[in-house]
């Protein structure tokens, strides 16, 4: 009989096994560092229902099967919500924090985000930055990873077309970003005249839409193919 139990958890533990790779995969494809809020609550909670499906070979797997597939119908509707739904995606997933600006830290922003200068400079020296004085715009991510734009140099840094110091969408799903336009001091009236100039009468048909530094466009249609 103890061998007989030995044999089942060896079967169950390569049946979760495939299970959890299945739900996983279906999950969809992103980093470690990418994942939201509700992606590691859901990872944790399949690994406590993993546990319990090896370590109680009298209870059926169907008691752990059940929870999984609960929880993998959540992640994939709150993902969905926040592929449709900006404001979903932005108060669910978070926005990126402007750290430093222009060379200037933004104490405030830190305090908002729990975030101290030990960790600051711990990603900058991750990020290959020598010293604060070097970084121009630091940035950190709805991820938690900080993207670093170090000081030119040679040439001086260029004057982006956002105060924040990167590239604001201006469309997003078909939707106007009004905060962004307010950070360029432009209007909506302003980014549809530009829109039409280039083609465009129809915004709710872009997915997405924005313009850098040196006034350059990029444009892209809703499910648009070559």
């Amino acid at each position: 009989m103890e061998w007989l139990e030995y044999g089942k958890i060896i079967f169950r533990t390569f049946l979760t096994y495939g299970i959890i790779v299945i739900i996983f995969r279906l999950m969809g494809k992103r980093e470690i560092g990418e994942l939201s809020l509700l992606d590691i609550v859901v990872f944790i909670m399949i690994a406590e229902m993993a546990v319990f499906a090896i370590e109680d070979p009298s209870e059926s797997m169907i008691h752990a099967l059940i929870p999984m597939l609960i929880l993998l119908f959540i992640q994939r509707s709150t993902a969905w919500l926040s592929l449709k739904n900006q404001r979903f995606r932005g108060w669910f997933e978070g926005k990126p924090s402007v750290l430093i600006s222009r060379g200037k830290i933004d104490e405030k922003e830190m305090r908002k985000n729990r975030y101290n200068f030990n960790d600051l400079l711990q990603q900058l020296r991750e990020a290959g930055t020598k010293s604060i004085q070097d970084v121009e715009f630091a940035i950190l991510e709805s991820s938690g990873k900080l993207s670093v734009f170090e000081k030119d140099k040679k040439s001086g840094s260029p004057q982006p077309i956002s105060p924040n110091g990167y590239v604001l969408p201006l469309i997003i799903d078909g939707k106007i970003q009004k905060d962004a336009l307010q950070n360029i001091n432009e209007s909506e009236d302003w980014l549809l005249d530009k829109l039409h100039e280039q083609g465009y009468t129809d915004f709710k048909q872009i997915s997405f839409c924005s313009m850098d530094s040196d006034h350059n466009w990029f444009i892209d249609l809703n499910d648009e193919r070559d």
